[in-house]
């Protein structure tokens, strides 16, 4: 029998909606199993979260079908109106929204909250796919760089404002799209070396870091020549030279100038020597470490203005917890070291359905939200939790698959957009949960509780799904 091209599910990648189908319905389970109540008269009633998922299931499968009927063109058309809109509701939501949790991001309507940052998500998915799906669009372009990066950013900008860093963070997961599409690594990893050195300032003295940052500079450059033992002579040359330049000034100087001091002055003095012999020699690749170096020095003192003044004081505490330069078990880490003793003494096989203690006795805060997975663990044990983690991994794996046979690059760029936010909110809410990673208030996707994160995360799957859809309905051999 041959298939209608002409039904609404003709082309539909049906292994995706099945695993999007199996994840949802173990999310409900475990918000069943979270906020199950014994003692409670009526089961059914809306009061339980469970049975509120329930009804958010059933809005997002309908929104399902709507996002399947609608053409794949209009998803091109309107990507720049729903970008301001979200913008719209971002900027509103700072201004008249409901704060919760510190973090004023909210509307509520009754009982009903909705938080626009992740319909904003959507939105910043679309606007990025449609600028850089133009026809004289160039990823290693200054100016379309410039436009990427404002797509981006905006957003971000605003998202910080509203105090829900984490939300935020999200969009920083776009730099896996922007490297499958082409970015020159070179740009990509500075992005990656800021992270680093912001979080390596809070462990290592300033001494210390400056050698640190040395060194690196010194291996770099000779792992990236052919001649790395010249190289290396050269360059500690000038590294023997600058501690007896720096030994000199401490002597002629006492007290005046420090060690640390010293050293980056005279680091800071031989980066001219480096680059004129660089130029002589014609090494490109010393100059891409002076910019990392002289970028570094230029970054490290502004860490302390970002750590004091606009992160708050709970993102402080999180941070000095996750680096364990604080310890407050009763109250900071009490969260994720509770969250560790619930998924540990799930075991291999879990303890059972409604069977864990962790959870079914309150130990565990915020245990059908952020910290739905300590559920999972708890009652299902590794295997489940090893199971639930390997369908969502299939699923982001299916999406890149989806974005690789796309014909157009619109749907390419936003299959890996939804592949990467899915990733990162995978990786930060399974890390914060096992201590691997500082606590952010993210969603498991399809999981957590809550109807603008389900329904929102629907939204942007099926909207990939659908431009999958049309590009196998018009090549049916890419099936």
């Amino acid at each position: 029998m041959t298939a209608d091209r002409h039904g609404i599910f003709y082309g539909v990648d049906r292994w995706a909606v099945l695993l999007y189908v199996l994840i949802v319905i173990a999310g409900w389970v475990s918000i069943t199993a979270a906020s199950y109540d014994e003692e409670s008269v009526n089961l059914f009633s809306f009061s339980h979260f469970y049975m509120k998922q329930l009804m958010w299931i059933g809005i997002a499968w309908v929104t399902a079908l709507v996002v399947l009927l609608l053409d794949e063109h209009f998803y091109h058309k309107f990507a720049y109106p729903a970008y301001f809109a979200g913008l719209a509701l971002l900027v509103a939501a700072l201004l008249f929204g409901r704060e919760v949790n510190g973090a004023k991001a909210w509307f509520e309507f009754g009982s009903v909250r909705v938080q626009p940052v992740e319909f904003a998500k959507i939105a910043t998915a679309l606007a990025l796919a449609r600028v850089m799906s133009g026809y004289s669009f160039s990823i290693n372009r200054a100016g379309d760089l410039a436009k990427v990066a404002m797509v981006i950013c905006i957003p971000l900008l605003i998202i910080v404002l509203q105090n829900d860093t984490g939300s935020g963070i999200v969009l920083g997961s776009f730099l896996f799209v922007l490297y499958r599409e082409g970015l020159n690594k070179w740009l990509c990893i500075p992005v990656l070396l800021i992270a680093a050195l912001f979080i390596v300032s809070f462990l290592l003295s300033p001494m210390t870091l400056l050698v640190t940052v040395i060194l690196v500079c010194v291996l770099s450059e000779a792992m990236m020549n052919g001649h790395w033992r010249s190289r290396i002579i050269f360059l500690a040359a000038v590294a023997l030279a600058s501690i007896l330049l720096c030994a000199a000034a401490a002597l002629i100087a006492p007290g005046r100038l420090d060690l640390y001091h010293s050293l980056l002055i005279v680091s800071l003095l031989s980066i001219v020597g480096i680059s004129v012999y660089a130029y002589r020699a014609n090494l490109r690749n010393i100059y891409i470490l002076v910019c990392f170096f002289v970028g570094a020095m230029i970054f490290l003192p502004t860490t302390d203005y970002i750590f004091n003044s606009i992160l708050k004081e709970h993102q402080q505490n999180r941070i000095k917890s996750y680096l364990g330069l604080l310890d407050d078990p009763r109250n900071l880490d009490y969260n994720v070291n509770q969250s560790k003793i619930a998924i540990g003494s799930g075991g291999f096989l879990g303890k059972g359905f409604l069977q864990g203690t962790q959870i079914k006795y309150g130990f565990v805060p915020e245990r059908h939200t952020d910290f739905i997975f300590c559920t999972v663990g708890e009652e299902w044990g590794f295997l489940g939790a090893a199971t639930i983690l390997t369908l969502i991994c299939l699923l982001i794996l299916r999406l890149m698959r989806m974005g690789e046979r796309q014909q157009e690059p619109f749907g390419r760029i936003y299959c890996y957009c939804v592949a990467a936010i899915l990733l990162f909110h995978v990786l930060v809410n399974v890390g914060m949960t096992i201590g691997l990673m500082p606590v952010m208030g993210i969603p498991l996707p399809f999981m957590s509780y809550g109807g603008s994160s389900l329904i929102a995360f629907t939204i942007l799957l099926f909207i990939a799904i659908r431009l999958d859809a049309a590009t196998r309905q018009f090549s049916p051999d890419r099936f």
